[in-house]
């Protein structure tokens, strides 16, 4: 048996993965991102937990039941958990930008996205800003295209 070269401290193998693929988006992805083209964020809801889900799923993760019904979100919700992105990845925005969980009304779960409209050059002052409990709206872009980013979060005041 041939013996292995032994490993020293340092030895990194550098490479690149691109994937390109295609994804069936399946009845429920397909119905929330055709609502996000009219400007709606649709969750489902299963009716025997009473559980409504953003982002949308098939099943109830407490009952196991499929999720029987579709809700409209309201287009208010408050900060669940978010963080300011200071480093480079590819793919997506240049830094820094700030991505939120929010809860919308109507809706019992979180969903992330970007959150627009925040003074980000002082980091620890606009991370106090992104507190959970932060209300927060939902703002669409002008036009559409069925994408998650076709809306974003911005702060608003409390009332």
């Amino acid at each position: 048996m041939e013996k292995l070269p032994e490993k020293k401290d340092g030895d990194v193998i550098h490479g690149e993965w691109n994937v390109r693929y295609a994804y069936s988006m399946g009845k429920v992805a397909g119905k929330f991102f055709e609502g996000l083209r009219r400007k709606k964020i649709l969750a489902t809801r299963c009716t025997k937990s009473g559980i409504s889900y953003l982002p949308p799923r098939a099943y109830c993760e407490r009952s196991f039941e499929p999720c029987d019904e579709w809700v409209e979100a309201g287009r208010d919700g408050v900060i669940e958990a978010a963080t300011i992105v200071t480093a480079a990845f590819e793919n997506l925005p240049r830094p820094p930008y700030a991505i939120a969980y929010v809860r919308l009304q109507g809706v019992s779960t979180a969903m992330i996205n970007y959150v627009h409209g925040l003074d980000l050059g002082d980091v620890d002052s606009a991370m106090a800003r992104l507190k959970p409990g932060t209300p927060v709206s939902v703002e669409f872009v002008e036009t559409p295209v069925g994408r998650v980013t076709d809306f974003h979060y911005v702060l608003r005041s409390a009332s």
